[in-house]
């Protein structure tokens, strides 16, 4: 009896061993597979508001919503790019038909919006194409957070011109005007990109 109990011991050791160890081999396969995700879309932070911007648009509500959510486009699987894409362009959405700052309300700031709306859009139908690569995916993400940055980079120079014109005590009806120096590399070569294509569509049209 003695070597029955000791030998079902043994067995029951041996059991709880394996099993933990397999436990943790699960654990650390896991944790392996988050770490190297090649699928991973990874984009440097763009340009955010300064200070006196911030304060200004503290309550443009639809802004707001924007912002926060763009923030994990900037570390995104291509999975959860697609998936969260209709609705980030459903907000970009209410941002453009939205905006409560009066001085924002400018023709090269709604024109940056309304780029950005159609690239969420696009991103958007990208996701219901069944054969789209994953690098396709990934420079439609890059081209997003670009232009979003260059909008923020836009409102920045309006208020960075107000500040100067304040610092100044300048009388006078127009603003002081700052040029843009932080505008994404990415953003600059679509503008140009989207030029060239233009022009040759004229030239082919003559």
């Amino acid at each position: 009896m003695k070597y029955i109990v000791a030998l079902l011991s043994i067995i029951l050791l041996l059991n709880f061993s394996c099993n933990k160890n397999k436990g943790t081999a699960e654990v650390s396969r896991k944790s392996d597979s988050l770490k190297f995700d090649v699928n991973r879309i990874e984009n440097r932070i763009g340009e955010t508001l300064n200070p006196e911007a911030k304060e200004a648009l503290e309550h443009w509500k639809e802004y707001q919503e924007v912002d926060e959510f763009l923030l994990k486009y900037y570390s995104i699987t291509t999975l959860e790019a697609l998936t969260d894409a209709k609705e980030l362009s459903e907000l970009v959405k209410f941002m453009k038909d939205s905006i409560r700052v009066e001085k924002l309300r400018k023709r090269n700031i709604i024109a940056r919006i309304n780029v950005l709306h159609n690239e969420t859009l696009r991103l958007a139908d990208m996701a219901t194409i069944p054969s789209i690569s994953e690098e396709e995916v990934k420079e439609e993400v890059g081209n997003i957070v670009s232009i979003y940055s260059a909008i923020n980079s836009k409102i920045n120079t309006i208020y960075q011109a107000e500040s100067l014109q304040k610092a100044l005590e300048v009388d006078t009806e127009t603003p002081v005007e700052i040029q843009e120096t932080t505008t994404p590399p990415s953003y600059r070569n679509m503008e140009q990109t989207r030029l060239l294509n233009k022009n040759d569509i004229n030239n082919r049209q003559r």
